[in-house]
């Protein structure tokens, strides 16, 4: 019977470890942690975007409704009048669900809701007029 030491144990080289599995895992968890709260961020910025866009839209339609059709400072607005002015309909609610304010002719006529700019605080949004 040949001889066999029992040193040189022979091992299958096709596999991966259970240490590098579990390496490349912990790697991919780091990367991952380090790059979902700037997708948050970019998500949170771009519905802040929208909202502001969405505002300055009615705002401007508001504009010249108001112009068309002889409107004073503190006049009542007429929504659906302003809302022939728009590419879209008119939106009650923004993306987040809160409403948006809607004032009289003049400064002010479109708000968002403070509920949506404290959602959306710290993400670099200038709320401007609105």
């Amino acid at each position: 019977m040949p001889h066999m030491n029992c040193h040189a144990v022979k091992r299958d080289s096709q596999g991966f470890t259970l240490v590098e599995i579990m390496i490349v895992v912990a790697i991919i968890g780091l990367l991952a942690a380090l790059a979902v709260p700037g997708f948050v961020k970019a998500r949170k910025q771009s519905q802040g975007r929208r909202i502001m866009n969405d505002a300055r839209q009615m705002d401007s339609a508001v504009d010249q409704w108001a112009i068309e059709f002889y409107k004073t400072d503190g006049s009542t607005i007429d929504t659906v009048g302003a809302a022939t002015y728009l590419k879209t309909a008119w939106k009650s609610n923004d993306l987040l669900g809160h409403t948006y304010g809607v004032n009289t002719v003049g400064t002010g006529q479109i708000t968002i809701a403070t509920s949506t700019k404290s959602a959306l605080t710290g993400v670099g949004i200038d709320w401007g007029v609105y």
